[in-house]
């Protein structure tokens, strides 16, 4: 038969796992044969670039840009991301237009010279590329040595075994779905840890008006995960752009109500400020707004123009 949906992804073991995750999704709601999708993996800039921070290299969007312009010239029909990779503004045409059940989100520790962040020895090296795991990093140890460490779970973990550093952080998220979750020492507490937001859930981006995709996507889409992701997106497209500080922040949904955790913190871990905020679940965008605010306005503008 022929290919029914041609699904996009980075070619990274971990993308390639959701990837198929969402194609076997899509089998099951609708009946399909596997020979009925077809995966297209698309080389982006991000993974080519792995010498410096994304920060520095040109933001979190260089893992979907070669990806989006693929999507909008119809080589292909949907798109499988990280969803903590989507910047918060999309390309002219495309949304995001579902979501997976969400993972776990939180972030786990993988230890060489020990099994928790705390019990490391003095000035150890931790490999982080990500700003925000940089920071919390930092203020749980402040004698730690950070160093940049980019590329695949793969990469990072075989830098590990080359004693490039003690230990590293990853997406717990990104494990369970490698089946490598086992390499884990330790699970990094929401409150003490925040993750990133849309940290563990799967988004799948489409052309804006694609019915038919559209009709496909509504039977494997998890309402509470989208609600939860709308929450945090809105904060982080009322604080992201015009700053380069670390974010975190976490939306769980139980029973039709909303909790938000949000959190700002300074590059070197010592300042910080936070926000929790609960209401409807069909207020989260809203609410997430509202965070943003409110966090900015304890944290005044100073704040953040000291990390431009």
């Amino acid at each position: 038969m022929q290919t029914i949906l041609k699904i996009g992804t980075r070619g990274s073991p971990l993308a390639l796992a959701q990837a198929h995750e969402t194609q076997a999704r899509l089998m099951a709601a609708h009946g399909l044969p596997a020979q009925a999708f077809e995966v297209v993996v698309i080389s982006t800039s991000g993974d080519r670039i792995q010498d410096r921070p994304l920060s520095e290299a040109g933001g979190k969007g260089l893992f979907t840009k070669e990806i989006e312009e693929a999507l909008l010239a119809g080589a292909i029909d949907l798109a499988v991301h990280s969803s903590k990779d989507m910047p918060t503004q999309l390309p002219d045409g495309l949304e995001l237009s579902a979501f997976l059940p969400r993972e776990d989100a939180r972030d786990a520790f993988v230890g060489k010279a020990a099994k928790t962040i705390a019990g490391l020895p003095q000035g150890a090296k931790v490999g982080s590329s990500s700003l925000r795991r940089q920071a919390l990093i930092r203020r749980m140890r402040p004698d730690l040595d950070v160093v940049m460490f980019r590329g695949n779970v793969q990469t990072r973990l075989r830098k590990l075994d080359e004693d490039v550093a003690a230990g590293t952080i990853l997406a717990y998220a990104g494990l369970k779905r490698l089946g490598l979750e086992h390499v884990a020492t330790d699970l990094m507490p929401l409150d003490i840890f925040p993750p990133a937001p849309g940290q563990g859930a799967i988004g799948i981006e489409t052309r804006i008006g694609d019915r038919d995709v559209e009709r496909m996507l509504v039977a494997i889409h998890d309402v509470p995960t989208g609600q939860a992701l709308a929450c945090e997106r809105a904060f982080l497209a009322a604080l992201d752009g015009s700053c380069r500080t670390p974010i975190a922040g976490y939306a769980a949904i139980e029973a039709g109500k909303l909790s938000f955790a949000g959190l700002i913190i300074s590059p070197d871990g010592t300042q910080s400020h936070t926000v929790e905020l609960q209401g409807a679940a069909e207020d989260a965008s809203r609410i997430g707004d509202e965070a943003a605010r409110t966090v900015r306005a304890k944290a005044g503008e100073k704040f953040f123009d000291g990390w431009l």
